[in-house]
């Protein structure tokens, strides 16, 4: 009879380790070990050495396990040190470029789109989720910056700080992951690199305009961080089956919040997948079947079906009595103003990149804003890369290409690059251009041995970003106005759009003035960011009207004209430094006419901020 090894089934790591601490016990007891029993007849000689031979296999067999299993405890020991130093360097870094972008937001004023942002987030803190009553403007942002704010005034409470902390922390994030996006699955010291160039091009918000347009207010770049978000996971996870459900319910959420999302995301999904379906079919020389192409149905499906959601959750919304949104209609430019805008697209690609001399004197600071020339060339250059090596490069390569390229093709072209604050709608091309920058220059720098000329441009954006920290903190629009309002006790007034919702933010509520228009000679409410309950004569009484001059190209601004028009004779007037503060002895809110958008089916007229007025003396007290 054959002897019988012990269980009867394949050893494990932990019996091995059971029959070396047998082996090592019997050795030093100075005695053989039974691995096996001992067959009937068999010599007692055979059977010790056949035992003696077992149990010499079972110690090779654990000292090799134990060394295997030494090693993958080593490795993963330091794998785990290695995720948890990055972790840390992460988080030290977004702490610090936080803080730093606090006090550049802090530099700009608060205005009345920040504000109405605020006070929606405010509302559906206390109980009004869907903002049921509420007319926003063309964006909700109720999946983006408006849980955003709710979390800031939770712990903060309702004031403009808030809008400060909330644009410091977008921002933060974007640079963020535009450095992860850099990054892709590189190792080594070219994920630094990566890192530093895709940051380095982000690092430092010019000062003005490019500070107003990056971290005024919400606007298309928070818009974006779902955006760039979801490009980092499609390219960490690659082709799985989760990708595309993650794409559409991503997606869909974002465009909910911002239509701009049509352009940043969902038609770069749809355009890369079918390019890369159709040189699948009939560029390569063996054709790939379709089945092989599901990833790319999918994920163009999953974005096709992720505007169909979202078409369908804000009718619900609307249905439900939630917020409503005013949809500005898609239409092209005319031909004669395409020089226009094509001139105003490259202004904005400058200041989005920090690199908008114009208007400046001959200087260092124009030289400095000049050398930022350097970040957009490289993303021109890195984009130019991607176009000419298009199959051969990574999904999230090419989205981020295809984002770049289909963005500013529909501002150059479309109705809205009338203004250089308009370089708002084209705020994901420096993330994006960023990201593509450190991933496909990266190496070629290195190679070039270009480093000690990245370090001095690094030190250039450094120093920028020194400069704009620096800025002193600015007061919110109307901030002079708010306390002569609350000391003659006047504390419910009607005003013009940019004075309106600012100042009850300013207040944190405590002197509110509503937004009005002037329709010819008629006071009415406004109808955008606005809340219907706001004009309800049976809840408020509104008794005074802020007047300011009109901002240039708004011509339904109110005046003293249509407020006498409307309302009738005053009781009092006040001069307050720019403002004029016109006091009755009656409800206003029982005149008012009902506010709706122009008739022509255009997109509704919102005007340029006003200038912050001067430090005048304060009149009439």
């Amino acid at each position: 009879m054959r002897s019988r090894v012990i269980g009867h089934r394949q050893l494990g790591f932990g019996d091995y380790s059971v029959l070396l601490k047998s082996a090592l016990f019997a050795v030093a007891q100075g005695r053989g070990t039974m691995i096996t029993e001992r067959s009937p007849g068999e010599p007692a000689v055979r059977h010790r050495l056949r035992a003696l031979l077992w149990r010499r296999r079972a110690v090779d067999l654990a000292r090799e396990r134990s060394v295997a299993a030494l090693r993958y405890a080593v490795a993963a020991a330091v794998k785990s040190r290695a995720v948890t130093v990055a972790a840390g360097v992460w988080a030290v870094v977004g702490v610090t470029l936080f803080v730093c972008y606090l006090q550049v937001a802090s530099s700009t004023p608060v205005t009345s789109d920040g504000a109405s942002n605020a006070l929606q987030a405010w509302d559906m803190l206390h109980g009004n989720l869907l903002l049921r009553g509420w007319q926003l403007s063309d964006v909700s942002f109720y999946t983006t910056e408006l849980p955003q704010y709710m979390l800031i005034e939770r712990v903060l409470g309702l004031g403009p700080e808030v809008v400060h902390v909330a644009s410091a922390m977008t921002y933060t994030l974007l640079v963020l992951l535009a450095a992860l996006a850099a990054r892709g699955k590189a190792t080594g010291r070219t994920v630094m690199l990566r890192c530093l160039i895709a940051a380095g091009i982000m690092l430092a918000p010019q000062v003005g305009n490019g500070i107003a347009v990056l971290m005024g207010s919400p606007d298309h770049v928070g818009s974006t961080v779902p955006v760039l978000a979801l490009f980092v996971l499609i390219d960490r996870a690659g082709r799985r089956w989760f990708v595309p459900v993650v794409t559409g319910v991503a997606l869909a959420l974002a465009l909910i919040a911002d239509s701009i999302v049509m352009y940043t995301g969902v038609l770069p999904v749809v355009g890369v997948c079918l390019v890369a379906v159709y040189q699948a079919r009939f560029l390569q020389a063996v054709r790939a079947s379709w089945r092989r192409c599901w990833f790319e149905f999918a994920m163009a499906g999953a974005a096709l079906g992720a505007v169909l959601a979202a078409s369908v959750m804000l009718h619900l919304v609307r249905a439900s009595g939630g917020f409503m949104v005013w949809p500005l209609p898609a239409t092209l430019a005319a031909p004669a103003l395409v020089p226009q805008y094509l001139m105003t697209t490259g202004r904005g690609l400058l200041l989005l990149f920090g690199a908008n001399f114009f208007s400046h004197n001959a200087g260092f600071v124009a030289a400095l804003a000049a050398a930022h020339l350097t970040g957009l060339a490289m993303v021109i250059v890195a984009t130019c890369l991607v176009i000419r090596n298009w199959s051969g490069l990574e999904f999230a390569v090419r989205l981020l290409a295809a984002g770049i390229a289909i963005v500013m093709a529909a501002f150059a072209f479309g109705t809205r690059a009338d203004s250089l604050l308009s370089a708002r709608d084209i705020a994901a091309v420096l993330p994006f251009g960023a990201a593509l920058a450190g991933r496909m220059l990266a190496g070629r720098l290195a190679r070039a041995r270009l480093l000690p000329a990245l370090a001095v441009l690094l030190a250039a954006y450094l120093y920028s970003l020194g400069r704009v920290v620096t800025l002193p903190q600015a007061p919110a629009a109307g901030a002079d106005l708010a306390p002569w309002l609350a000391a003659h006790h006047l504390d419910y007034g009607l005003a013009g759009y940019w004075n309106a919702n600012v100042t009850t933010l300013d207040t944190g509520g405590t002197v509110t003035l509503r937004s009005v228009l002037a329709d010819g000679g008629q006071i009415t409410g406004d109808y955008w960011e606005v809340q219907s309950g706001w004009y309800d004569p049976a809840a408020y009484d509104a008794n005074f009207i802020v007047l300011v001059p009109a901002p240039p190209g708004f011509k339904r601004y109110p005046t003293v004209g249509s407020v006498r028009a409307t309302f009738g004779q005053p009781s009092r007037i006040y001069d307050v430094g720019t403002y004029t503060v016109i006091v009755y002895d009656k409800n206003l809110l029982t005149y008012l006419g009902k506010g709706a958008p122009l008739p022509l089916r255009v997109a509704p007229s919102v005007p340029a901020p006003a200038p912050l007025p001067g430090p005048g003396r304060l009149q009439g007290s």
